[in-house]
């Protein structure tokens, strides 16, 4: 798709980015679940403002741009070849249009020493799996459940949460 490019967060733009990530988050909550939802890290939001603020502190947050105009964003976290899609999000009047995926191969060409990217996304969210895995190409590798080993990174409780990871690699060999 034509016109779609990255420009890095201005930090005057932290605040609308954040709502905008917000409102796109439950958006596809919304459309799965419908009011009924309880999937809430904070009072009325899927995601919360602290989670996206430590994942714009811990990567690199980027506006996705159509022609000069602001139609998503995404952070990234890249350590020597391997590379974390840490969030990724269009505006749910832009859905549909191609515009995720064209910024996705930005993303891929902007960051050409990355071998293997990883993402996560939560179980109910169909529309990123497909999207993740029929468009990107990322293969589902984990998931995680109130069952799985795994803690997580800050806590010492076991998750609850029921995401999936996904891994690309960037040699083209399926994981």
């Amino acid at each position: 798709m034509e016109g779609i490019y990255l420009e890095i967060l201005h930090d005057d733009d932290r605040e609308k980015f954040i709502k905008d990530n917000q409102e796109a988050f439950n958006y596809g909550a919304l459309e799965e679940f419908g009011l009924r939802d309880d999937h809430f890290e904070e009072e009325g939001e899927i995601i919360s403002a602290k989670t996206i603020e430590v994942c714009i502190d811990k990567g690199e947050a980027l506006r996705i741009m159509q022609d000069g105009k602001i139609v998503g964003g995404m952070v990234v976290n890249i350590k020597d070849d391997k590379g974390v899609l840490e969030l990724l999000f269009v505006s749910p009047t832009e859905h549909g249009k191609g515009i995720g995926y064209a910024a996705w191969c930005e993303a891929e060409r902007r960051y050409p020493q990355v071998k293997v990217w990883e993402t996560f996304t939560p179980y109910f969210e169909k529309r990123n799996i497909h999207f993740y895995v029929n468009r990107c190409g990322f293969s589902i590798v984990e998931f995680f459940n109130k069952i799985h080993p795994e803690r997580h990174e800050d806590s010492s409780e076991q998750s609850t949460e029921e995401m999936f990871r996904f891994e690309k690699r960037m040699d083209g060999d399926k994981i």
